[in-house]
């Protein structure tokens, strides 16, 4: 495995653990050029799943574009690497579970919204900025009172 700082292959697994319910094997390891630690995932590899974009062009999953997208939407906020990677394994387990063989961009948009609002608002209006295109203020700002009006109406309790 190359290491990531150094890019050197040559390197020591210092533990191994499975992971999402066993389907992934997690690795520590040590690179013995460069003495740093990294981590790596082993996956099986399964039937590859298509994204259609909204362009109708198909692509192959990427579980990394989630997390690129999710990384950026959270930089600066107080919220911790293992929090990021269980709301990208939740859902990356939601579309492998509902889906055989292509799902929309959309679907995957929507879910990754839907997780990061209840995670960190802000992280939330700055991934729906980017995926709903949006191109002016106003349009952060009623996505701002959507947020505050359903901070006020409780759980169960809409109003009519």
């Amino acid at each position: 495995m190359l290491c990531p700082y150094c890019r050197e292959d040559n390197d020591r697994v210092a533990d191994t653990r499975p992971g999402e319910e066993g389907r992934v094997i997690r690795r520590r390891r040590e690179c013995l050029n460069c003495g740093r630690r990294f981590t790596t995932h082993e996956r099986v590899a399964e039937v590859p799943l298509r994204v259609v974009k909204k362009s109708g062009e198909r692509e192959p999953y990427r579980r990394e574009n989630i997390l690129h997208g999710v990384v950026k939407a959270l930089e600066k906020r107080p919220v911790s690497t293992e929090r990021i990677e269980a709301l990208v394994e939740a859902v990356e387990k939601a579309i492998l579970n509902a889906h055989e063989r292509e799902v929309d961009s959309r679907t995957i948009g929507e879910a990754v919204m839907k997780r990061l609002r209840e995670l960190d608002e802000v992280g939330y209006v700055r991934f729906a900025s980017v995926y709903r295109e949006f191109k002016a203020v106003d349009e952060f700002v009623r996505e701002i009172d959507t947020i505050e009006r359903d901070r006020e109406t409780p759980q169960g309790h809409e109003q009519q």
